[in-house]
């Protein structure tokens, strides 16, 4: 699959995002080592803390279809969603609590995770890698003190 096409369907979720109350659309798209994609998508609640970004709400659905330690690569692209297609100019990277998410995957996989930081329009894109946005995160090696 494309950086294109991956792009593509995380615009494509994003309009499938449930967000009345700040009336951004963010949608993710997950690509697995073997090719298997699967999509989530921000769900806003009117008590705002129990909402749910679009990149958890992915990584809930691949945990369940392949494994997180399978993620290769992520797609998110964000806008106003509240027309037939996405709109926005800006990129759209994952927020803290997102990345430290995007991280447990990172390590678990011992991949340096690719993200496609999206526009709503598509047509921005800033390509990361995990560890470069989350540089000193915390992940399962932190916890070895613990046993």
């Amino acid at each position: 699959m494309t950086k294109e096409e991956l792009i593509a369907l995380a615009r494509s979720a994003a309009l499938k995002a449930y967000a009345p109350y700040s009336g951004f659309s963010v949608g993710c798209a997950i690509e697995s080592v073997d090719g298997e994609i699967v999509t989530g998508a921000n769900m806003e609640n009117a008590c705002y803390r129990l909402g749910l970004c679009a990149e958890q709400s992915a990584l809930t659905t691949a945990q369940h279809t392949f494994g997180v330690d399978k993620v290769a690569r992520i797609a998110v692209a964000g806008g106003d969603g509240s027309g037939s297609e996405l709109k926005g100019e800006q990129a759209v990277t994952p927020c803290g609590g997102c990345r430290q998410a995007i991280l447990e995957a990172s390590h678990l996989s011992g991949r340096n995770i690719e993200i496609f930081a999206a526009s709503g329009d598509g047509k921005a894109c800033e390509v990361l890698r995990i560890r470069d946005i989350i540089p000193h995160g915390f992940g399962p090696e932190a916890l070895r003190d613990a046993e």
